[in-house]
């Protein structure tokens, strides 16, 4: 009977996530909290422990990240990434994942690679390179970044559930930093040889031919060579179309404007509070790597502990937000109207509705379920890299999967550097092409290569998903061997 109620309440922990993920947005976190209420009210469960300290981190970020953007920080930031990206093309596949990446741990949300990807597509085309190449490995490479940022909504919750462990902000980053450019230039390599020339390509000349794309000035030559001569594509030079990046239609592109670098506008102060909120990032780590730095205070034995993380990332990312705000006199209401802030409050909800309901569900079953979880995954720690992959895919969500499987792991009692190792695992996110990332990358790329297909977890971003998971936890596995507790 006991094991029929288990299932029974397994499958509405696994009930209410599939039902939010259907719903999206907030879905996914008031989903959670209902899950809860049905295990509290109709299965008598007590409980769970309320995630406060992940919740209000994310909170404080996104406002810091937010004030940041509605001074024009973000599109400071933008505007370095665009630069270094559009001097390196013929490395572009190398040069374009660690920029993703970098700026990705920078602000703590991938939502930055956005306005990286029109940049990455136009300076791929111009150079008559495949836009595949270089599309596909950074968005996965920036997913790779939220679990080696201090400011990521999925730290907020790992912080907090290895509180405790002997693992803080300093060797986690030990770990999932290095793994990850180890993992960025693992998969570049492995991308830059993967699918055809343009010119080789059937979609391409496919889509040349109907006049949808135009032949990039670097590849015209070869290409009038290849079919003979004659106009390209079927079609006068003049009047073939590409959408420009960050547009919406077709427009009319000589050679001389394709080798125009593309602008991002900064606003006035953009520096200045992109490097506020670069410097309480810097701050964040440096209290991390010495506790000494931070205030202690008598625990309930009488030894002076100094103050916890999450309270430390508190206090910063508010006063952050705050200075922003006052030194470039930005106006509080139009810090609440940035994308970041919406997008932001639907990851917190999403962590809290999540992690309260199974927190609610493991507690209450630790003897039936997670015990017999943890000797399988103590047993063959790979399940759990395997388990972190799947969840994340099917949740679409770093936070919430992260406060789901690390519970079981830590119950499981597997080191607490093994389980960091695995973390990253989250980069199973892109298993499905239900990100926004994805689907802007296949849109924006005109000639075809980036694609999605009939078949769900088949599309351009499968392969260097797969080589940048097996790459970064093997490189965190051995890494975590050096790191001390």
């Amino acid at each position: 009977m006991e094991i029929f109620l288990v299932v029974l309440q397994a499958v509405v922990v696994v009930g209410a996530i599939a039902m939010g993920v259907r719903t999206g947005g907030l879905g996914l976190g008031l989903w959670g909290v209902v899950g809860t209420v049905i295990l509290v009210f109709g299965f008598h469960l007590p409980p769970g422990a309320i995630p406060i300290d992940a919740f209000f981190i994310i909170i404080a970020v996104i406002t810091a990240s937010s004030a940041m953007q509605a001074a024009g920080g973000i599109d400071y930031l933008v505007s370095i990434a665009s630069k270094i990206i559009q001097r390196n093309p013929k490395r572009l596949t190398y040069v374009a994942p660690l920029v993703a990446f970098v700026f990705t741990v920078l602000s703590g949300t991938s939502n930055i690679f956005f306005a990286l990807i029109p940049v990455i597509y136009e300076t791929s085309y111009r150079n008559g390179q495949r836009p595949e190449r270089a599309l596909a490995a950074s968005t996965v490479t920036s997913g790779l970044g939220i679990t080696a940022s201090p400011v990521s909504a999925a730290m907020a919750a790992y912080l907090v559930l290895m509180d405790g462990t002997g693992y803080g902000l300093p060797q986690i980053l030990l770990i999932t930093v290095p793994a990850a450019i180890v993992a960025c230039i693992v998969t570049s390599f492995v991308q830059q040889r993967l699918g055809k020339d343009l010119l080789d390509d059937p979609e391409f000349l496919k889509r040349v031919k109907a006049g949808t794309v135009e032949v990039p000035a670097s590849l015209k030559q070869r290409y009038e060579a290849k079919v003979g001569g004659g106009a390209v594509g079927g079609t006068a030079t003049a009047t073939a179309t590409a959408t420009a990046p960050g547009g919406g239609g077709g427009a009319s592109r000589s050679a001389a404007t394709s080798r125009a670098p593309i602008e991002h506008p900064v606003p006035p102060g953009g520096a200045v509070s992109a490097w506020i909120f670069v410097s309480g990032t810097l701050l964040i780590v440096l209290f991390g790597l010495f506790p000494s730095l931070r205030p202690a205070f008598p625990d309930e034995e009488g030894e002076l502990v100094p103050i916890g993380m999450s309270t430390v990332i508190e206090m910063i990312m508010f006063t952050v937000a705050l200075v922003i705000i006052l030194v470039r006199k930005v106006k509080p209401a139009k810090v609440v109207e940035q994308p970041l802030l919406k997008a932001g409050f639907v990851a917190a909800v999403a962590l809290f509705g999540i992690a309260w309901m199974a927190d609610t569900f493991i507690a209450a079953n630790e003897e039936t379920i997670i015990e017999p979880l943890g000797a399988m995954i103590e047993t063959n720690p790979l399940l759990l890299a395997v388990a972190l992959f799947i969840v994340c895919g099917l949740t679409t969500s770093q936070s919430a999967t992260t406060n789901t499987m690390i519970p079981i792991a830590l119950a499981a009692g597997l080191a607490p550097g093994v389980i960091t190792a695995m973390w990253p695992s989250l980069i199973g996110v892109w298993l499905f092409p239900a990100n926004g990332s994805q689907i802007a990358a296949v849109e924006t790329d005109l000639t075809g290569s980036t694609k999605l297909t009939q078949v769900p977890v088949w599309h351009s971003f499968t392969i260097p998903m797969l080589v940048s998971w097996i790459a970064v936890v093997g490189a965190g596995l051995l890494i975590q061997l050096v790191v001390p507790a």
